[in-house]
């Protein structure tokens, strides 16, 4: 047996006898631990009567009154980010983010200025950013989706999002006052009941600045639990994300799969891998569509005869379970903001000396790196059920038939913390040319 194919059958079993597999060998951090214990459901509650109480949000709604509109609650917005990065000695960078767009929905399709709400947590590395958002507009779409001066309270479709977020900026930047490995972007968007318009020009705008955005979350509708039909369900929460290996939306879901096991263990995670629920459309997905790991938080029982109506009220929302994705938030929002990027591409080569039950996997080097694990999982399995510690290498002999399974490849920092896996040999991914072919067929 060669020395590699020993190491790993030598390390695995200890490592996975010692902690669930749904954790993906996922480590935990004190810090982020002690982070997630101070989200404050009645914080969350405090800030999302005062979004309801602008009475609409709708994007096309009031900018210049101070108590009615959108104007008045992106202002709010504003200030509640800045009293926020004050209370951590200026960490927040906290901004306007405007564009404008057509808004096609309307009969007229008129072009129409947008003012998104960003808080920037800077990392050591600023050009590469997570995002993770909400929007704050609302609507009575289900009645007229142009009404903008009806009351269209939007307590959870999307106050629920945008106070998580609001709260996960102010956690954060209290407990990660030096920021994390990669910068980390709390964005409120309007627009969304539109088409999707304020997130589609922040994701462009990073793209245009040449930023690397490692994954992008959204939080919406994540307050409701109780169903029409008078089913409850305050303990398990959906995550959308396309089933791409080479995007990563999938990889994406596996790792706040494995966060929630690790961290929230009493709250089930519960991935769903397609881009968003039947018909519907949330503001992860102009980030998927520019090649990037993207994902919506949503909860798990949604009532559709409240959502874009003026039923959609702070009675109807639950605030301990809006607290309880937060949370969820950001175990993974910081886990991935500490650790290293992923491996940007593969190969594999069949190795002859094993009659071609062992492979050659190869991956590019991570700056910061300082170790690479492979994760191991049949092709119809969920999620990863083998990890193989290989150090600090780039090549690796794994005893593994790859024509069987998915094989993915991540770096582990210094700090423990791990990057998302990049899938080997996925197809439209990244490749480099293998040092060694022995008998490819």
């Amino acid at each position: 047996m060669r020395p590699h194919l020993i190491l790993a059958a030598l390390l695995v079993p200890a490592l996975l006898s010692s902690q669930a597999p749904s954790t993906l060998g996922l480590q935990r951090d004190a810090r982020i631990a002690a982070a997630m214990a101070e989200v404050d459901p009645a914080r969350l509650r405090a800030m999302d009567s005062v979004l309801v109480s602008f009475g609409t949000r709708h994007t096309m709604s009031d900018t210049l009154s101070a108590t009615r509109g959108v104007g008045a609650a992106r202002r709010w917005i504003h200030q509640q980010l800045l009293q926020a990065s004050r209370d951590c000695g200026n960490c927040l960078r906290v901004e306007y983010d405007t564009g404008s767009a057509v808004i096609t929905r309307h009969p007229e399709r008129p072009t129409w200025h947008l003012v998104n709400v960003a808080a920037w947590l800077p990392g050591r590395d600023t050009s590469r950013v997570i995002v993770i958002g909400g929007h704050f507009d609302s609507c009575i779409c289900s009645i007229n989706s142009m009404d903008a001066t009806s009351d269209a309270p939007g307590a959870d479709d999307d106050g629920s999002g945008t106070v998580a977020v609001m709260e996960l900026a102010r956690v954060v930047g209290k407990h990660f006052p030096q920021g994390l490995e990669a910068s980390v972007a709390f964005v409120l968007y309007t627009g969304e009941e539109l088409g999707l318009l304020g997130s589609t020009i922040f994701a462009q705008r990073l793209q245009r600045e040449g930023k690397t955005v490692t994954a992008a979350f959204t939080d919406d509708i994540i307050g409701n639990v109780v169903a029409d039909d008078g089913r409850v369900d305050s303990t398990s929460v959906r995550v959308f994300a396309v089933d791409s290996l080479a995007l990563g939306g999938s990889e994406l879901a596996r790792y706040v799969w494995g966060a929630g096991a690790l961290y929230q263990p009493e709250f089930e995670v519960i991935p769903v891998l397609r881009l968003d629920r039947l018909g519907r459309g949330g503001d992860h997905a102009p980030f998927h569509r520019l090649g990037i790991p993207a994902l919506r938080f949503s909860e798990r029982l949604e009532n559709y005869k409240r959502q874009h109506l003026p039923t959609d009220d702070l009675a109807n929302v639950s605030f301990p379970y809006v607290a309880k994705v937060a949370r969820l938030n950001l175990a993974t929002v910081v886990s991935l903001a500490s650790a290293p990027p992923r491996p940007a591409r593969t190969a594999y080569a069949r190795d002859r000396d094993s009659g071609g039950q062992a492979f050659t996997i190869r991956w590019d080097a991570v700056p910061g790196a300082v170790g690479y694990e492979l994760l191991v999982r049949r092709t119809t399995a969920p999620t990863y059920t083998r990890i193989v510690p290989t150090g600090n290498v780039t090549e690796f002999l794994l005893d593994e038939q790859l024509d069987d399974v998915w094989v993915g490849v991540r770096a582990v920092g210094a700090n423990g913390h791990r990057s998302l896996t990049t899938v080997v040999g996925a197809p439209g991914g990244g490749r480099i040319p293998p040092a060694r072919r022995t008998g490819d067929n």
